[in-house]
């Protein structure tokens, strides 16, 4: 797992997301299966199988490539079971990707998070953890091991403990990664891992919207703060508000200081990107 050590991580999103998080202190980690590169999980598995079958493939061994394929095949079953639920953040602050993508198409907002007190605040079911992008998974070390285990073990199948512990990590580590065509976003997450949240002391909700429902576990930012030591004021750093958004600066000052954030008041600013689509 890759650790996360950088000041601000920026968090883009719409207006109401912004209310759920200042207002009412929540910020919600969703289901990655309902995020827009959901299917990120599958490509990881399926290429960690990939690279474990070709180096079978090619020492003429087709009887284990068989069967390390049968075994990816069954585990990609359970794709939802082993689904975790995140937060998403960035390295980049006003950037024109993350405004178009995550920030409502620009007219959203940036929420603006010291990454170290979200790391600390990442403790037991939590982790803040970098993404990584990677397309060949030859040389993964998960690809090595699950060699290794191909070529060792009698019984390969879903309850041969080893198997279960190389797969338990497989699934872990797709939470954070995303094929290369996204390495530009340098995405972080605050992860929820698969493997706790059915020990996770918070309850579920959902979201309902008129094409869908969406799942979600909402984290209490006030408790988290008053676990470092922290106000809420003193987690975010800054908001931007987006290049194409039509929100008087003036009024959401207002809204933060009738909220009790004075001071987080005084740190709002409107996005310099040149952001502007053609018109139709």
């Amino acid at each position: 797992m890759n650790r996360y050590k950088r000041d601000i991580l920026y968090h883009y999103t719409d207006f109401q997301a912004l209310d759920g998080i200042l207002r009412c202190a929540q910020l919600r980690v969703n289901n990655v299966l309902n995020m827009n590169d959901a299917a990120e999980m599958r490509l990881f598995m399926s290429g960690l199988c990939n690279a474990v079958v070709k180096r079978l493939e090619e020492e003429k061994d087709g009887e284990r490539a068989d069967k390390i394929q049968r075994l990816f095949q069954e585990e990609l079953k359970k794709e939802f079971f082993y689904s975790a639920y995140a937060a998403c953040f960035s390295l980049y602050r006003d950037d024109a990707a993350q405004w178009e993508r995550y920030g409502n198409r620009g007219r959203g907002v940036c929420i603006a998070f010291h990454g170290g007190y979200l790391e600390k605040m990442a403790e037991g079911e939590l982790s803040l953890q970098m993404v990584f992008y990677q397309d060949d998974m030859t040389e993964h070390a998960l690809a090595s091991v699950f060699y290794r285990l191909v070529k060792g073990e009698e019984e390969l199948n879903g309850k041969n403990p080893h198997i279960q512990e190389a797969l338990k990590d497989a699934w872990i580590q797709s939470v954070v990664f995303k094929h290369p065509s996204f390495s530009s976003e340098k995405e972080v997450r605050l992860v929820v891992s698969p493997f706790v949240k059915e020990y996770f002391d918070v309850k579920p909700c959902y979201h309902v919207s008129t094409e869908r429902i969406k799942k979600y576990y909402p984290l209490d930012l006030m408790a988290m703060c008053e676990k470092v030591g922290i106000d809420l004021e003193d987690l975010v750093a800054e908001i931007i508000i987006g290049p194409e958004s039509t929100q008087s600066m003036s009024i959401l000052q207002d809204y933060l200081r009738d909220n009790g954030l004075r001071e987080l008041a005084e740190r709002v600013s409107l996005s310099a990107c040149p952001l502007r689509r053609p018109p139709v």
